[in-house]
């Protein structure tokens, strides 16, 4: 059974509930469960390869009510493992009563002094608390009946297993197939990135072990996952390299949902204590409070693009850019925190690349801080069914101005029109761009423009193929001419036919 097809029926499970109402408490209930189910795998691996390991929900303290309480054990495989395990009212109590004060109020401890071994233990301990706790802070119990839990938990635990490495690219599909229950739920403003777009964008960027990767509106985690996988393939072949790769991810998410799958996708893929993945909106924060010792060497994103802040978020930056259109912001936002030499990949909307007033100043912003050497342009339909609006992957390397941008027109697969769930964007596409990636040159398909030609045109970044075959049309007179004379041709054929048909019915009389 296909992970979408478990999700589907496990919220069919859920519209008996009385307590859940809609679709989007719907997901947040399944969230938080994924999470426990994901972690408890995950632990289990922990033991087996890390001395000492302690799991953040053995020996549980929480204050509540004035008082502190105590639980033994709240690991997945302790309470929801077992198919016939505590259900009906015996559960629901457990999981209002016990889990959730416990998660939401976790008790992490002092900071840990000290370098050896046990103060090292420690404070992974203290960090895993203080991530589950973080996780659990929006985090909500709706359902009303035990049973029906019971139901939803026992279809995780049967049918989704994270531990076989295989399945790991599969939370993409699990989250795809949320994605359309909150579309569905009227939370506007959440794209999927296909894996072949985040895959490409890492790619091109590449980066190494040991630089800082960061996505500013993480989302799921599609990109951070992408390098993480390509940083380990490349590079990580010891010990203490995987520690490093697992320092140097960095993730914000403004939304409590996407943080928690954020998080969850992040263990999923081998983040032993994803703490580097932060719930906050990362346009809060002034610009001028950006220090050296926050910025970074590469920035993968996909940042949301079509809304609007809230009020008094674009007094955070400089009055020349100051604008409700969060792509904008985020633009501006990268480029502060890119060290000098740092690179970047970012998904934008044409409305980035023609738009005038302040997109003009922070295209402009753009092009004399950093090097913006790469353009590639998507068709219409990448991310299709959430939005038909076309976009761009920009790549650029701060630290020294443009002096010339080249474009890449990403066509469709032959014999396509348009993308679907059934025929989605493959990672195979980009192969074309990749091997002209280094050599540079003007195709049908590439093109360069200079900076002088980007300023003349007033920063309007919208710039069309000209190397694109263009359509002929013949000399109407031609055309005509050439139809009377298919169509005599047509009539005497015709004629011929028909001549044939009388004489072999002479024929049969006589």
């Amino acid at each position: 059974m296909s992970l979408t097809t478990t999700i589907k029926s496990i919220q069919d499970i859920m519209r008996k509930d009385v307590g859940v109402d809609g679709d989007a408490q719907r997901i947040g209930q399944l969230v938080w469960l994924l999470f426990l189910k994901i972690w408890d795998d995950r632990e289990r691996e922990l033991e087996l390869i890390e001395d000492g390991f302690t799991s953040p929900l053995v020996n549980v303290t929480w204050l509540e009510g004035g008082e502190t309480r105590h639980a033994e054990d709240l690991r997945w495989g302790a309470w929801a493992k077992e198919e016939e395990g505590a259900t009906g009212e015996a559960l629901l109590e457990f999981a209002d009563s016990t889990l959730f004060p416990a998660l939401k109020g976790l008790e992490a401890g002092p900071p840990i002094d000290g370098s050896d071994a046990t103060a090292r233990q420690a404070r992974a301990l203290r960090s895993r608390r203080l991530l589950v706790r973080s996780v659990f802070e929006d985090a909500y119990q709706y359902m009303k009946s035990g049973t029906l839990l019971r139901q939803v938990i026992n279809r995780i635990q049967s049918d989704i297993d994270f531990n076989d490495s295989r399945n790991r690219h599969l939370f993409g599909e699990i989250y795809e197939t949320i994605l359309r229950g909150l579309q569905g739920a009227g939370n506007a403003g959440e794209y999927y990135t296909p894996r072949a777009v985040t895959q490409f964008a890492v790619d091109m960027v590449d980066p190494k072990l040991g630089e800082t990767v960061l996505d500013p509106a993480c989302g799921t985690g599609g990109f951070l996952a992408c390098a993480i996988e390509h940083v380990r393939r490349a590079e990580v072949r010891r010990p203490e390299q995987e520690v490093t790769l697992q320092t140097s991810i960095r993730g914000i998410e403004k939304k409590p949902l996407p943080h928690l799958l954020c998080v969850t996708n992040m263990v999923v893929h081998g983040i032993d204590v994803p703490s580097g993945i932060v719930h906050d909106n990362t346009l809060a924060r002034p610009l001028r409070d950006i220090t050296a010792k926050d910025r970074v060497d590469v920035v993968v994103t996909n940042p949301p693009f079509g809304g609007q802040e809230e009020d008094g978020i674009e007094n955070n930056f400089p009055s020349a850019f100051r604008t409700r259109e969060t792509a904008d912001l985020f633009l501006v936002y990268i480029v502060a925190m890119l060290k000098p030499g740092g690179r970047a990949a970012v998904v934008l909307p044409d409305g980035t690349l023609f738009g005038e007033g302040v997109k003009t100043r922070v295209k402009e912003h753009l092009l004399t801080e950093c090097d913006l050497h790469t353009i590639v342009r998507l068709p219409k339909g990448v991310f299709a069914p959430y939005t038909s609006i076309k976009t761009n992957v920009l790549f650029f390397t701060k630290g020294k101005p443009t002096e010339e941008v080249w474009y890449y027109e990403h066509p469709y697969p032959d014999g396509a029109k348009s993308y679907s769930k059934t025929k989605p964007m493959r990672i195979e596409e980009f192969d074309p761009e990749k091997a002209w990636w280094t050599s540079r040159g003007e195709t049908d398909k590439a093109w360069r423009v200079t900076i002088d030609q980007i300023r003349d045109r007033g920063f309007n970044l919208d710039i069309a193929n000209p190397n694109a075959p263009e359509a002929t049309h013949e000399d109407p007179d031609t055309l005509l001419a050439r139809f009377d004379q298919e169509r005599a041709a047509a009539a005497a054929l015709r004629d011929e036919l028909k001549a044939a048909l009388a004489a072999a019915l002479l024929r049969e009389e006589a």
